[in-house]
This record gives structure tokens, C-alpha cells and sequence, in this order.
């Protein structure tokens, strides 16, 4: 497996934007469930894993943050998801069909998923927007609030579906945020960086990305560099 890539994609503002549908069915599935609300505002988000953002949101209007309750939250979350999804105008990001696309026609790449959204939730993300048979393996943000332990347990799947190690030269993280930046160093890997999500560019370029695109709309300048034969391979 030394001369294969991997990459690791996350999920929100990196692939796609849903129009805010993952935070609309949290509050959705907080009010539904526990019948309290949570003003807006309060809960940071972005680049965090969805166990320790709903553990914030439970906290935050004194529920306890019991397993029973967490998981009687991240059933209505999932529950909510799908509608919103439905209703919210997201998008699929600039360049990312054909980026997949060229990624999984490649003999030598393995595409995967570092994210902080629970699974079955990235599932739904996913398949709605239908980019989900792009990807078999990853890490999630369902036992964790520590986005650098989903790296970690990404690596762990990397190393499975690869059938061992991958020089972590070889490994690409890539996503919008410093927390992407950061989780991808804990494992060793190179980090890529886009413009496209919420966090501000500056603040993203601060965090020192190996690269950093303002947008994945030239799919052909990541190619180049995950896939170093792409430009002679594509004539």
C-alpha cells in the first residue's frame, strides 16, 4: 500500500452546505422530545463532533446528560434530519462531484470520512445529497466530544480497509476548519483546507493547512496533488 493515497473528507462546508438542516433538526429534536428550547446562538459548531455539541445543547437547558437521554436526543436529532433535509436549500459544494468522481475512479485512492457528525446522521447527509457510494469507510463523532479521537478512529479504519499502514505522507484530511487542520496533524497526515464552510479564511489559513483552497471549484489542483500522475493520466 505504499504508493496509495488516502483521503479523508469531512462532511459540512467541505462536501456540502444543507442549509443549516443539521442544527435546524438538533433544536427540532430538542423541543420535540424534552419540550425546551434553546435560544440561538449559544452552541458553537463548527469543526466540533455532534455528541459534543448535543451534550452543550442538553447542558445548556439543564437536561441531564445522562446516556438514556443522549440517546433519546440523537434519535430525534436523526428523526428531524431527514425533514429538514427535505426542506432546508442546501447544496453540494463547488467541484466535489467531479472530484469524487476522478478520487473513486482511481485505482490507487481511498476515499473516506473524518467527521464529526454521527453516523447514521453523515448517512443521511449523504444520501440525500448522493454522495454516499463515494465512501466505505471513516471516523465519526458518535463516542466522542474530541474531534483529534475521530482522527484516530479514522486511522484505525484507514489501516483496516487498507490491509495495513499507509506512510502518513499518503494521507489527506480535508476539510474547512482549524479543527480539521488540528485532528489531521494528531494522526500524522497532510491537511488540505477550503474556503467553502463558515469559519472565516483567515482564521482557517491560521491554522497552517499544508493547502488551502478557496474552493474545490478546480477539482484538477487537488488531483495534482493527491494523485501526483493525474495531469499526465488525464492527457
Amino acid at each position: 500500500m505504499l504508493d496509495h493515497s488516502v483521503c479523508l473528507f469531512d462532511i459540512d462546508g467541505t462536501l456540502l452546505d444543507t442549509g443549516g438542516a443539521g442544527l435546524a433538526a438538533m433544536r427540532a429534536g430538542l423541543q420535540s422530545e424534552f419540550g425546551v428550547r434553546l435560544q440561538d446562538g449559544r452552541i458553537a459548531t463548527a469543526g466540533r463532533t455532534d455528541r459534543a455539541i448535543v451534550l452543550d445543547m442538553m447542558a445548556c437547558v439543564g437536561l441531564s446528560e445522562s446516556d438514556e437521554a443522549l440517546s433519546r436526543f440523537r434519535a430525534a436529532y436523526l428523526k428531524h434530519l431527514k425533514a429538514t433535509l427535505q426542506v432546508r436549500r442546501g447544496l453540494v459544494l463547488p467541484g466535489i462531484p467531479q472530484l469524487l468522481q476522478q478520487l473513486h475512479e482511481h485505482p490507487c485512492v481511498h476515499v473516506g470520512l473524518l467527521t464529526g457528525n454521527f453516523r447514521d446522521g453523515a448517512r443521511l447527509k449523504l444520501e440525500h445529497y448522493g454522495l454516499l457510494p463515494y465512501f466505505q469507510f471513516g471516523g465519526f463523532g458518535d463516542r466522542t466530544r474530541d474531534r483529534n479521537e475521530v482522527a484516530r478512529e479514522a486511522l484505525r479504519e484507514v489501516e483496516r480497509h487498507c490491509d495495513g499502514l499507509v506512510p502518513p505522507e499518503r494521507i489527506w484530511v480535508i476539510g474547512d476548519t482549524p479543527a480539521d487542520v488540528e485532528c489531521g496533524r494528531a494522526i500524522g497526515a497532510r491537511v488540505i483546507a477550503v474556503g467553502t464552510g463558515v469559519v472565516p479564511n483567515a482564521q482557517v489559513q491560521a491554522a497552517q493547512p499544508d493547502f488551502f483552497f478557496e474552493s474545490f471549484a478546480d477539482p484538477s489542483k487537488v488531483l495534482q496533488l493527491v494523485i501526483p500522475d493525474s495531469v499526465d493520466e488525464g492527457g
